[in-house]
């Protein structure tokens, strides 16, 4: 295979799988504390990527990290942590995980605007119309109409544009530093930042382990599916593709996550809200479109 078929392999399939999340993770939430959920989610989540690095001895990669490959280890833990509790918390916050999932088009916007100014890679005008229909998309999605400036948009929007930005950070940062790293040590790195703080706020806090069957095979599948299979495929896509074309893939989640999110839990989103998801991933493919071209 081309490294531009692998990368957009990569790239879809790390869009299948996370349009899963948003779906297991709210039924989950739906039973279970946030607390318990996330010390539940990833640490299965671990499990998961060990059974995948044991057999293919990546561990070995680890003896090659040197100090500042660590360095890079630590601030992509950070950054990663931040963009998955703003995540869960939006998920928890969510009336339904459909309309969240077409406000993360956001991130492409993100990833574009930092790529333009970190990695110094190109769009024109017409990205810049991209932008503008991008923002307009997001903001007919978490529309109220609620005459109070505090419940005009959806609960949740706010977590979900601060967890977009720092996904837009950790790819630039991933995508800069990508060749020093395989995948499944990012992917490693990922769930036991995240792991490691849930497990401190379950022991400081008393919280108690008391999950039902339900919300477990809620969680073991989609800790499979999220931290584990979506980290490691968007990993591995930014090996053979640009961030930007990445996420471009990964703009049509919410098309996947809103027929899921109909069948599996019963919920479907306004008439609105959905033509300001199709709108977001417009301006998506404009953005991108614009961004292959100099200034």
């Amino acid at each position: 295979m081309s490294p531009y078929f692998k990368g957009y392999f990569f790239a879809f399939l790390g869009t299948l799988a996370m349009s899963n999340v948003y779906i297991f993770s709210k039924a989950a939430l739906l039973e279970v504390g946030l607390i318990q959920f996330g010390f539940c989610w990833f640490g299965m989540a671990i499990i998961w990527n060990l059974l995948y690095a044991l057999p293919k001895k990546k561990y070995k990669a680890i003896r090659l990290l040197n100090k500042k490959s660590i360095k890079v280890l630590i601030i992509i833990g950070f950054i990663e942590l931040i963009a998955a509790i703003s995540f869960y918390v939006a998920i928890n916050q969510a009336e339904n995980p459909a309309t969240l999932s077409f406000l993360t088009n956001l991130t492409p916007l993100f990833v574009t605007l930092l790529g333009f100014v970190i990695l110094q890679e190109r769009f024109n005008k017409v990205g810049i119309i991209g932008i503008i229909i991008t923002l307009l998309g997001a903001f007919i999605i978490s529309f109220r109409g609620n005459h109070s400036f505090s419940d005009i948009l959806l609960p949740g929007t706010g977590f979900i544009i601060l967890s977009s930005f720092f996904v837009a950070i950790g790819i630039i940062t991933a995508k800069k530093n990508i060749k020093n790293f395989d995948p499944g040590i990012l992917a490693i790195n990922r769930v036991l930042f995240l792991f490691t703080f849930f497990f401190i706020l379950l022991i400081s806090t008393g919280t108690t382990l008391a999950v039902s069957h339900k919300a477990l095979f809620n969680i073991a599948l989609g800790s499979l599916l999220g931290p584990f299979l979506t980290a490691l495929s968007q990993y591995s896509a930014l090996q053979y593709i640009e961030a930007s074309r990445t996420s471009l893939v990964q703009s049509t989640k919410g098309l996947f996550v809103l027929i899921g999110s109909f069948i599996y839990l019963g919920m479907f989103p306004m008439i609105h809200q959905i033509a300001g998801g199709i709108l977001s991933i417009i301006g998506v493919v404009i953005i991108i479109t614009g961004k292959s071209r100099e200034i």
